[in-house]
């Protein structure tokens, strides 16, 4: 069997009385229906703080988020717990599992990225990160920074409900989609060297995350999804 582990992500685990009633009135993506979901947990101006996947394990929902985030993100969850009877802690035993084709479930971000699912660890997969940055996606803090929900593509890739109600971060970001004033994107473009809009950079693979203005995407790689988004497709 191949290598299919992404050691770059870990599982928190969200357990007791109503999770995903706890969970729908903060993030950004509608947790009460199917999942797994890609969402965001965000400032209330609607920048982002942290992104995840949200599985469901039985009553327990599970997010996958980025292993270096883990902590911080379930610090940020047990703020707004209260009083709640909900435990939120890693879960070492389940690692998060990634390969083109498979039996798992497509990414809900984008099918092109392929089928992702939870299970016991095995050896680290290779290939992840270089498929998924020419597909134009990105994601972690590295990657997101604090920018606007709506500039890290979030709509376009599945990540915000504008039905489900409240969520931290709503007003801002609900506001921005109506008015359609999204006016810069998180873009991958080929580089040599960071620049002074990088906020990734990748020299192994020649490329680069830069937050830039939609009037000024020239060279940056344009996938059909984006493309249609920013009206040059």
């Amino acid at each position: 069997m191949p290598a299919t582990t992404l050691t770059d992500r870990a599982i928190l685990r969200l357990s007791g009385e109503d999770v995903r009633g706890f969970l729908q009135g903060l993030v950004t993506s509608d947790v009460a229906g199917a999942l797994p979901v890609w969402a965001g947990l965000l400032t209330p101006q609607g920048k982002c703080l942290f992104e995840f996947m949200v599985w469901a394990d039985g009553d327990d929902l599970l997010l996958d988020c980025k292993t270096d985030a883990a902590d911080g993100l379930a610090k940020r969850l047990a703020i707004y717990r209260l009083r709640r009877p909900i435990a939120i802690a890693r879960d070492d035993t389940t690692a998060v599992h990634w390969s083109l084709s498979g039996n798992g479930t497509p990414d809900p971000r984008l099918p092109e990225l392929g089928h992702r699912w939870l299970g016991p660890p095995d050896e680290a997969s290779t290939g992840w990160l270089e498929h998924r940055l020419r597909l134009g996606v990105c994601e972690g803090r590295a990657e997101l920074g604090d920018l606007l929900w709506l500039e890290c593509n979030a709509a376009e890739l599945n990540g915000v409900s504008f039905t489900k109600g409240c969520f931290v971060g709503q007003e801002n970001t609900a506001r921005m989609n109506w008015r359609q004033k999204i006016n810069r994107r998180l873009v991958v473009v080929p580089a040599t060297e960071p620049g002074p809009r990088t906020k990734a950079f990748y020299p192994a693979l020649g490329l680069a995350v830069e937050h830039r203005r939609v009037d000024d995407l020239d060279g940056a790689r344009l996938p059909e999804w984006l493309a249609a988004a920013v009206g040059t497709a």
